[in-house]
């Protein structure tokens, strides 16, 4: 029994996109139920119980240029990724195109294997741009959590210092989430079915990391 790629391809984008949307859905429904905006409440209470205790200046920024790290190894992973997948894919988008550039096809030939390199791409350049957002964000952050407890510049950047945090956790979650994408896609092109058994896995393993029980208070 054979099937067709293209089927092949929705299902696999189609798993992703369904649980993606649920996820939107369910976000103001019960926001206290996923762990995206739990753990972004606990980065702003965080911040704040740092800004009310001096001496805390140095914990803050060693926290916060830890955090800086880890998005700066995903923007790398990321963006060497996209190097690779730009070199792989290359041949193939230029024979692609060349051909409609040339006059012997009306339109681009777009196969199933073309469609999901495509979308190799864009979710490493998210990745990268979410990835590098944060560290802008938390590279922020670290100046203003390095401010004396009591300086008035502190308190005139609290609030700002609070949503750079929350910020930046946010987008460092979708750069770690669009890298998780990568799998189902990555499957696909070696071969069509092992794509959807890579949506459904994938799926299966981040409804376990978003969602926030009694048991991870």
């Amino acid at each position: 029994m054979t099937t067709s790629p293209w089927l092949a391809a929705i299902a696999t984008l189609g798993t992703i996109a369904a649980y993606e949307g649920w996820l939107v859905l369910a976000q103001p429904r019960t926001p206290g139920r996923l762990a995206r905006t739990a753990h972004a409440s606990l980065r702003e209470d965080w911040f704040a119980a740092v800004s009310a205790q001096p001496g805390s200046e140095i914990l803050a920024v060693q926290t916060l240029r830890n955090s800086l790290m880890s998005a700066t190894m995903t923007a790398s992973t990321a963006v060497l990724g996209l190097m690779g997948a730009l070199s792989l894919t290359a041949p193939t988008l230029h024979a692609t195109l060349g051909e409609a550039s040339a006059g012997t096809a009306d339109w681009p030939h777009v196969t199933p294997r073309l469609a999901m390199e495509l979308v190799l791409l864009c979710l490493l350049f998210a990745s990268l741009v979410a990835s590098v957002m944060a560290v802008r964000y938390y590279n922020h952050a670290g100046f203003i959590g390095g401010m004396p407890v009591g300086a008035p510049q502190r308190q005139r950047w609290a609030a700002a210092g609070s949503a750079y945090v929350r910020k930046a956790g946010l987008l460092y979650s979708w750069g770690l989430r669009q890298l998780m994408l990568l799998v189902p896609v990555v499957a696909f092109l070696l071969h069509p079915l092992a794509g959807v058994a890579g949506a459904q896995l994938v799926v299966i393993a981040l409804i376990q990391f978003d969602r926030y029980t009694i048991e991870d208070k």
